[in-house]
C-alpha cells in the first residue's frame, strides 16, 4: 500500500481539525453500516457531545487515506480536537472508565444539541 497524496491527506487533516469531534466510520449516524461504527456513535450520544462524521463508503481515497493518515487499520476512528483517540474498542474502554467523558470536558468539547 502506497503513502497517500498531498491532496487525500490534506482533505483528511482538514475534517479533523475543522470540527471538535470527527468520527470517520461506515455509513452515517442514523444509518451506521457496521456493528463498530453503531457503537462509537452510540458512545458519543452518550457523552452528549456534537460530532461530525465522514462516511468512508462514500469516498474511497478517504477510506483507505485515513488508515494511513493515523496509523490505524480499522474503521471507525474517533479524533478529538485533531486528535487520533482510537476505534470502537478503545472507545469503549475509556467510556467505561469515564475517560472518554473526562476528555471531552478537558478538550471543552461543544455539547450536542
Amino acid at each position: 500500500m502506497s503513502d497517500m497524496d498531498a491532496e487525500t491527506k490534506n482533505r483528511i487533516s482538514k475534517i479533523v481539525n475543522d470540527a471538535d469531534v470527527v468520527l470517520f466510520m461506515k455509513g452515517t449516524p442514523l444509518f451506521p453500516q457496521c456493528g463498530f461504527s453503531n457503537r462509537a456513535v452510540s458512545i458519543l450520544d452518550h457523552c452528549s457531545v456534537a460530532f461530525d462524521s465522514v462516511d468512508v463508503l462514500q469516498d474511497m481515497e478517504i477510506r483507505q487515506g485515513i488508515k494511513n493518515y493515523s496509523e490505524w487499520p480499522t474503521i471507525p476512528q474517533l479524533y478529538v480536537k485533531g486528535e487520533f483517540v482510537g476505534g470502537s474498542d478503545i472507545m469503549m474502554e475509556m467510556f467505561e472508565a469515564g475517560e472518554l467523558q473526562q476528555l471531552m470536558d478537558e478538550k471543552k468539547v461543544a455539547k450536542a444539541s
